[in-house]
C-alpha cells in the first residue's frame, strides 16, 4: 500500500508540473507583434504630451500596421490562444483608444473646454464599447466574417491621427481660423464624434478577412501594390488621410445603397 501511495503521488506531482506549465506558457511571436503595438500607442501618447504631433501620428499608423500583423502572424502560424486576444484588445484600447483621444485634445480640442474633453472622452469610450462587442461577438457563427459591425477602433485611431498629421503637414495648427470662418476646434470636435459614433454603429465596413496571402494573385495585383506603396511614400500624410476617410464613409454608402435596394423591391 505504501509503494503504491508513493507511485500515485509521483505520478500526480509529475502531472501537475506538465500541466500547468504548458498552460502558464504564451506564444511569442504574436505578442512580439501586440507588445510592439502597445508601445507605439504609448509611445503617441508620450509624443503628443510633448506637442510632437507629427510623431504621434505616425506612432498611430504604425500601432494599425502592427495591430494587423500579429493576428495573421497567429493564424498563419497555427499560434491563437484565449491570452493573445486579450492582451490584443488592451493594446487596442491604448493605442486606438486613449491615444488618439489624448492627441486631438491637446491639439484641437483642450480651448473649448469642456465641450472638448467631452468629445474626447466619449471617442474612448466609444472604443472601449467597439472593442467589447467585438469580443463578444468572435465567435458567433451567424455573424458576417466580411464584414465589421461598426467602424473598426484601427480606421478610426488612423482618422484622428491622420487629420492631425494633415493639418500639421500644411502648417496648420489646432487653433487656427480655417477657410477664414470655420475653426480648426470645431473640425477637430466634428471629426472626433463622426468617428467615435461610427464605431458604435451598425454599419457595416469591409473587413478583408477572406482575403488569402498563401494563394496566388494575378500580375495585376502585385502591380497594384507596388503602386499603392510609391503612392504612399510620395505623400504619406494625404494619402493615408484620403484612404482611411473613403473607407469611414464606406459604411453609409452600403447603408443608403441597401436603403435605396429595399425599397425599389418593396
Amino acid at each position: 500500500m505504501a509503494k503504491q501511495a508513493s507511485k500515485l503521488a509521483i505520478s500526480e506531482t509529475d502531472s501537475d508540473d506538465s500541466q500547468p506549465l504548458r498552460a502558464r506558457g504564451i506564444y511569442l511571436l504574436p505578442n512580439l507583434f501586440t507588445s510592439a503595438a502597445l508601445f507605439s500607442g504609448f509611445f503617441a501618447i508620450v509624443s503628443a504630451m510633448n506637442f510632437k504631433y507629427e510623431q504621434a501620428a505616425v506612432a498611430i499608423f504604425v500601432a494599425m500596421v502592427l495591430d494587423g500583423l500579429d493576428g495573421r502572424v497567429a493564424r498563419m502560424t497555427n499560434t491563437q490562444s484565449p491570452f493573445g486576444a486579450e492582451y490584443d484588445s488592451l493594446s487596442d484600447m491604448v493605442s486606438f483608444g486613449v491615444a488618439p483621444a489624448l492627441i486631438i485634445y491637446v491639439w484641437a480640442l483642450k480651448p473649448l473646454g469642456k465641450i472638448g474633453w467631452i468629445a474626447a472622452f466619449v471617442y474612448c469610450a466609444c472604443a472601449a464599447l467597439r472593442l467589447a462587442r467585438f469580443n463578444s461577438k468572435t465567435e458567433d457563427p451567424t455573424q458576417d466574417k466580411r464584414f465589421f459591425q461598426g467602424l473598426p477602433s484601427p480606421a478610426a485611431a488612423a482618422l484622428i491621427a491622420g487629420f492631425v498629421w494633415v493639418s500639421y503637414e500644411y502648417g496648420i495648427t489646432g487653433r487656427e481660423i480655417f477657410f477664414g470662418a470655420i475653426k480648426m476646434q470645431w473640425l477637430a470636435w466634428g471629426l472626433t464624434v463622426f468617428a467615435a459614433l461610427s464605431m458604435v454603429s451598425d454599419l457595416a465596413f469591409y473587413s478583408g478577412k477572406e482575403i488569402n496571402l498563401k494563394k496566388s494573385v494575378p500580375f495585376v495585383a502585385i502591380l497594384a501594390i507596388m503602386l499603392a506603396f510609391v503612392l504612399v511614400s510620395y505623400s504619406p500624410p494625404e494619402v493615408l488621410f484620403t484612404v482611411v476617410f473613403v473607407y469611414a464613409l464606406s459604411g453609409y454608402y452600403l447603408w443608403i445603397k441597401s436603403k435605396l435596394k429595399s425599397k425599389a423591391f418593396a
